[in-house]
């Protein structure tokens, strides 16, 4: 009877699925109904490179119950494959209606794999599910919680190794061992050479191998045994009984033919799918001699794995990314509220390669997305039904520098599903955000003790009343931050704790609300935003009211600007762009020094990630033109068009500019152009002075853009809305905006940040 379900599982199968690159399950009890059934819900992933493939799991001993409720989602994993652009993860949330707790089977069997090196074709992934109630802890037993990345890739030059996420939340000790049951829990039941794994730690080593488009297929098994002799009851009255493991397992070395496995094998409900094996070797084949001992439930875990060409070299931080701060460590363990949004942060560096894409893997609706520093955002929001849960989420840094694709350690972090520890909501308008906490909320802290980003700004004191705490923010002050992703602006604030107004640091527990209010760049609006820049106006002591003009021109004339109703503005790649900042002042005898200009993919004088056109007053790009102004508080420049490698679509060009009396020998504008080699008495000379006599102005920043390349600006988004990155209000627009909001406690010392802040009205 097993083998005729099993050729229809593979039929069906069949006609569902192809390019199989690894695949994982876990499941954990969530209720008992009034009529005595049990709610278990089932977590499958997939990944393959199609977004149509999928895979069925079948019932295969046991009884399975029936699927109440399923809930999908697709992510587009990364697009660095050998043979292929994408590939697609995808989870598959079920909600299974089992009529007891007894133990049951779920197996998929199914062909193919992606091309391996280690003749592993069809796939064959069993789930051993047993429910019973255990005795030290009352509750029905819970599968481990298991994750690695689906594609993993290394250079064959380069050891590393991989912790695979496993996390039990029973407490119990979890063992990974390659499957052993040939057409049960593996198709090839052989280990990849180069590749040595310690079954106790989850722990996978790369020693050596060679290079070869061909991955190795990886059919590894999951399992989890009690720290002590526990049983397991069931509602029909039966119990099982289940034994610690007893020392360290030992895992038999690589063999070339598929083991022989003495002992329990499966066998429909009786699976148990458990051993500790010791082993002898004879030649190339591995004869294991084992001691059966069940585990509590057993999980596949497969995954694919590519050895590259050798690297130029194996130091991090080159060509193989580095994992930078606010990166979190392997295996942190970070919370998260029902509802709330989680976010995780990943930087990294590869000064001979040029930063790609994160690759993630992790639950349904996860999303990733590149900011304007440089730092890619991992955002997942749990629900109710998540309360309670654990959840792995793995990443790792991909970086590309010709043909070659190089990709940093892989980390995983398990988050944990709290209750909403804060009363708390935020209302986003045009112009403001407003956040109320509720005082019952925070036991312990006074209100008097909490405060936003700019705690010194009198304007930006929290206010309260009976019940809550609460602020209305403007998004351009009081230490409000701006991010910009691919899709929306986000403006981000802050409350936390302080003891003394004066304080930078303290060792006292924190707590931090951290809330943002979120606009769309592209969507149906009535009105839209200006992109254009408008005139800065600014003020100085000894110079008065004055104003800087940023615009671009169509060509070496400077006779009529470009229209500022036009923005963005659109070049050809390599033709000429025409620049000119403009000062204006009651003050005679005044010139303007343009020390530095640079470029950015977004409108942000603090981005990482820019192009130097000028440096301390000298050209730095080869393309640039100093044409002649028409008076001396005029600088008129040009400068080829380019693109931002990587997925930027427009430019923004920033500078610094600063007024300086005419004719005075000390200023910065006297001395022009300051190389690297220019000695440090001169370099200082004029800025010991630069105040006396108001012969220079404050460094001021004026930016203009964007800069489209017609080959985007032509694409089917052509007609989106982008929007200005410094921009500092949001006026006569009704946009869908999203806030939200978050607070976690800090039991460690925290350093207070760094924060920019607008100019005071004075001197704008």
């Amino acid at each position: 009877m097993a083998s005729v379900l099993l050729l229809q599982l593979l039929l069906v199968s069949l006609a569902s699925a192809s390019h199989f690159m690894g695949g994982s399950m876990t499941f954990s009890f969530k209720d008992r109904n009034p009529d005595g059934s049990f709610r278990v819900e089932v977590r499958r992933r997939a990944t393959f490179e199609s977004s149509q493939s999928s895979i069925y799991w079948g019932c295969y001993g046991g009884n399975c119950g029936s699927i109440s409720s399923s809930e999908s989602g697709t992510i587009v994993s990364g697009t660095n494959l050998p043979q292929s652009n994408e590939r697609f993860e995808t989870e598959i949330v079920n909600t299974r209606i089992v009529p007891s707790d007894s133990p049951f089977d779920l197996r998929a069997v199914s062909c193919c794999w992606v091309p391996t090196r280690n003749s592993v074709s069809n796939w064959r992934l069993q789930t051993f599910v047993d429910l019973g109630s255990r005795s030290d802890t009352g509750n029905p037993n819970r599968s481990p919680d298991i994750a690695i990345l689906p594609f993993l890739r290394v250079p064959e030059n380069c050891p590393r190794t991989y912790k695979l996420m496993s996390f039990d939340p029973d407490g119990d000790r979890v063992r990974c061992r390659y499957g052993n049951i040939r057409d049960v829990e593996c198709r090839h039941c052989v280990q990849p050479s180069g590749f040595t794994l310690d079954p106790d730690s989850c722990t996978l080593h790369y020693n050596q191998s060679t290079a070869d488009p061909k991955v190795y297929g990886f059919e590894m098994v999951v399992e989890d045994f009690p720290q002590r002799n526990i049983t397991l009851g069931y509602t029909d009255g039966s119990r099982s009984y289940k034994a610690p493991l007893v020392g360290r397992s030992i895992f038999p070395p690589p063999t070339t033919t598929a083991p022989t496995t003495t002992g329990a094998t499966s066998t429909g409900a009786t699976s148990t799918g458990a051993t500790s094996t010791a082993s002898t070797t004879t030649g190339a084949t591995t004869t294991a001699a084992a001691i059966t001992i069940p585990s509590l439930s057993k999980l596949p875990l497969h995954f694919s794995f590519l050895v590259d060409p050798a690297a130029p070299s194996c130091q991090e931080g080159l060509y193989l990314p580095e994992l930078l701060p606010p990166t979190p460590s392997d295996g942190a363990r970070l919370h998260a509220e029902v509802d709330r949004e989680v976010e995780i942060r990943v930087r990294a560096r590869a000064s001979r390669a040029t930063i790609h894409d994160i690759i993630i893997s992790g639950p349904v609706n996860i999303t990733k997305q590149m900011n304007t520093h440089g730092e890619f955002v991992i955002r997942w929001t749990p629900i109710q039904d998540d309360l309670g849960e654990f959840f792995p989420i793995c990443f790792a840094v991909d970086a590309v520098t010709g043909s070659g694709v190089y990709q940093s350690e892989m980390r995983c972090v398990l988050v944990e599903v709290r209750r909403v520890s804060l009363n708390s909501h935020v209302i986003c308008t045009e112009s403001t955000m407003r956040v109320e906490v509720e005082k019952s909320s925070f036991h312990g802290l006074h209100e008097d003790h909490l405060r936003l980003n700019d705690g010194a700004n009198i304007a930006c004191r929290l206010r309260s009343n009976s019940t809550y705490v609460f602020a209305d923010i403007p998004l351009s002050g009081c230490g409000t931050e701006l991010e910009e992703d691919g899709d929306n602006l986000r403006f981000k604030n802050e409350i936390t704790t302080f003891e003394n107004t004066a304080d930078v640091i303290t060792r006292k527990h924190l707590l931090e609300v951290h809330f943002y209010c979120q606009y769309p760049k592209r969507g149906n609006v009535t009105l839209a935003f200006t992109v254009h820049r408008p005139i800065v106006s600014v003020w100085d002591r000894g110079f008065g009211r004055f104003t800087y003009q940023f615009e671009f021109y169509p060509n070496d004339q400077y006779q009529a600007m470009v229209d500022p109703t036009s923005y963005p503005v659109v070049y050809d790649i390599w033709s000429m762009i025409y620049m000119q900042i403009e000062a204006t002042s009651s003050v005679n005898n005044t010139v303007l020094f343009v020390e530095s200009c640079r470029a950015s993919p977004y409108d942000n004088q603090n981005s990482q990630q820019t192009y130097s056109i000028i440096e301390n007053g000298c050209k730095v790009d080869p393309t640039v033109q100093i044409h002649p102004p028409s008076h001396p508080r005029q600088f008129r420049f040009s400068m080829k068009a380019f693109k931002f490698i990587g997925m930027f679509d427009q430019v923004y060009i920033s500078c610094t500019v600063l007024m300086c009396a005419a004719g005075e020998p000390n200023t910065r504008s006297s001395q022009g152009c300051i190389s690297s080699t220019t000695p440090a008495t001169l370099l200082h000379h004029g800025h010991r002075r630069k105040r006396e006599g108001a012969v220079e102005s404050a460094r001021h920043f004026v930016s203009q853009g964007p800069l489209r390349l017609k080959r985007s600006a032509e694409s089917s988004e052509s007609s989106a809305l982008h929007l200005n990155l410094n921009l500092l209000f949001i006026a006569g627009c009704l946009l869908a905006a999203g806030g939200m909001i978050s607070a976690v406690v800090l039991y460690k010392a925290r350093m207070s940040k760094v924060k920019y802040q607008p100019l005071s009205a004075e001197e704008r």
